[in-house]
């Protein structure tokens, strides 16, 4: 058994040289020690994961956010990021896959073929209001369509801004919130608003999603995350970046 172990071994470390010869040609071309050779072969097998999760806690998150002047102009909502789509083709739009994913109870629907949301039990986050309408929900974006935009969502394709717009990848980005609250909201950031409620989770939700679409923030958003951070629990946040 220790033969075998031994020779599968050598067998997979000469698979890897094989495919990574082409840099080991060039760090020896280039004279390029032993050591550093290794170190180009090492390289090679790191996880995609990698580079996609980010892991912190939030106050270390909020920390190492990039800042720049947020940059508006230009701003067309509908033309730049378009409307609600049903990505998977089963007729639910955004808005009512949002609506059936926080649903405390079942559902009713307008007609039969269970398109359009009508009735269920919804909890609102920011100000724990229970809802059994769908008329009285509005789909809240953490951050707003006008934010993302002068936040860096100006330099993105059109294909990944409507991504962003329609993101059922993680919960965070998008949410039923109460309409009014909602409309109080508007292009806001924590600098300016902040709900009545769960006011904590509302500033790792922020966070997370500015991490996810690598969003800067400006220098007034990043100081009023750090002050709210500092008095909120020290969570650990992960992120799968779109």
């Amino acid at each position: 058994m220790k033969v075998r172990q031994i020779n599968y071994v050598r067998v997979k470390a000469l698979l890897a040289l094989k495919s990574a010869k082409p840099f080991v040609s060039l760090a020896r071309t280039a004279g390029v020690t032993g050591v550093v050779a290794g170190l180009l072969l090492t390289s090679l097998s790191v996880p995609a994961e990698a580079a996609t999760v980010y892991k912190a806690p939030l106050r270390t998150a909020v920390r190492a956010l990039a800042v720049s002047a947020e940059v508006n102009t230009g701003f067309d909502r509908d033309r730049q990021f378009g409307d609600w789509k049903d990505t998977n083709r089963d007729c639910q739009n955004t808005r009512h896959e949002v609506l059936i994913q926080e649903a405390r109870a079942a559902l009713s629907y307008t007609t039969s073929r269970r398109c359009t949301v009508s009735r269920g039990r919804w909890v609102t986050s920011w100000d724990n209001r229970i809802h059994t309408s769908a008329s009285t929900l509005q789909i809240d974006h953490t951050v707003p369509v006008h934010e993302a935009w002068g936040s860096g969502a100006r330099y993105w394709t059109q294909a990944r801004r409507v991504a962003f717009y329609n993101d059922m990848g993680d919960a965070r980005t998008l949410s039923a919130q109460t309409s009014a609250l909602n409309s109080s909201k508007q292009a806001r950031g924590p600098e300016a608003w902040m709900p009545p409620a769960n006011r904590c989770a509302y500033i790792g939700q922020w966070v997370a999603v500015k991490i996810r679409w690598g969003l800067r923030v400006d220098s007034a958003e990043k100081a009023a995350l750090i002050r709210y951070a500092n008095s909120c629990p020290n969570v650990m946040l992960t992120v799968t970046r779109a």
